[in-house]
Order: structure tokens, then sequence, then C-alpha cells
């Protein structure tokens, strides 16, 4: 039986899950530090992070927000499991397994959206946007970090990673990135890409429901 491109994704997170935030942990802090930053919490929102992992992310947010409301959901349980132990005195944090294209949430449920690291893993990364789109309130943003084919090495990692990770789809140039922002109905606020260090070339691009 054929497996599908998004059973390779879940299936190759079920293995890393226990080593991850340790593999990535330089990584994970400098992006997510980037994320939250242009996220621009108040502690007062409902925000659903997409494709949450760990739950490195909400682990941010509660240090400066300890009462801040976030739902994570990822295809990993085992991801998802490292992410509740670690977030399992914080009430205002919950998990839930899930992909990106059919979201467990009502419509207008969410006051912010954001999605990490990710999106170069969506098989329909059109489809995933539109949902994203769905659980939005209206004027609620969607942020959205990810590496960008723009950058030389981004391009190169990428065919390595084509080559050689099953669970890799496609990374994305910034305009690419912005012109799936906009046909998923999302008015595109502001987009830029940038240096992590010497390796890592990033994109980050924020949009919103009108």
């Amino acid at each position: 039986m054929m497996v599908s491109f998004e059973e390779k994704v879940r299936r190759q997170y079920e293995r890393v899950a226990s080593a991850y935030d340790k593999r990535w942990k330089g990584y994970i802090f400098s992006s997510l530090s980037v994320l939250k930053e242009r996220m621009q919490v108040t502690g007062g929102e409902k925000i659903l992070d997409v494709a949450c992992g760990t739950g490195a992310l909400e682990e941010l947010i509660v240090k400066e927000h300890p009462s801040q409301s976030m739902t994570g959901v990822d295809m990993a349980e085992n991801m998802l499991n490292v992410a509740k132990r670690k977030l399992a005195a914080c009430p205002s944090v919950s998990f839930f397994q899930s992909g990106a294209t059919h979201l467990p949430f009502a419509d207008d449920a969410f006051d912010l959206v954001v999605c990490a690291n990710s999106f170069h893993y969506f098989d329909d990364p059109g489809a995933s946007l539109c949902e994203m789109r769905r659980v939005l309130r209206k004027g609620g943003r969607l942020v959205i970090l990810d590496w960008c084919r723009d950058y030389l090495v981004c391009q190169l990692c990428d065919l390595f990673l084509k080559v050689f990770d099953p669970a890799h789809r496609y990374c994305y140039r910034q305009g690419e990135l912005a012109g799936f922002l906009i046909d998923a109905g999302l008015q595109l606020l502001t987009g830029h890409k940038f240096k992590l260090n010497l390796v890592w070339g990033m994109m980050i691009a924020e949009a919103v429901k009108v």
C-alpha cells in the first residue's frame, strides 16, 4: 500500500520526538524568538500554533504570559506527548493531534494563528492556509515563519532533502509564500527574509483575515 506524504511526515516525527529538542535547541530558540517578537502577544489573545511540535513556542510565550490561552496541533503523537509533559503546569495551554488541512476547531475561533518551521512539509500549502484562515476571526492575524529558498544555502538544502528526506516537500521563495497567502483570501501585511545565522535563510510573513 502506498504511504501518503502526510503519513511519511507523521512517522518521521514520531521517531525523532524524544531527541528533537536537544538536537535542534539553538535553531529552535533563535527562530522562535523572531516569531515571538512578530506575534506581539498581549496575554489576552486566543492563539493557535499549527504544527506545534514539542511545544517550544508555547514555552516561550507562557514564560512572559503565564495565563496565555494557547492551542497547539501536530500530526505526531510523540511530539505532542513531549509538549504535554513540558506544559503540564499550564492549564491555559492545550494540545490536539491534527494535520493542517483539517483543523478540529470552529470557524472564527482564534485571534492569532502561527506556523513555524513547517510550511516546507505541507503537501497542500494552499489548503492548509485556507483552513488556518477559516479558524481565524475577522481581523485576526496569521504569521508564517519558514526557510526561504531565496538563499543559496536553502536551495542546496532543499535539493539534498528531496533526495534523503522522504518527509520534505518543498522550500519556497518569499514571493511564493506571499502568493499562497493572497490566494487563500488573506490580506498580506508584511513579509521579509533574513539570515538567522550563517546557514539558515528565513522568511516571515504576516497576513490578516478581512
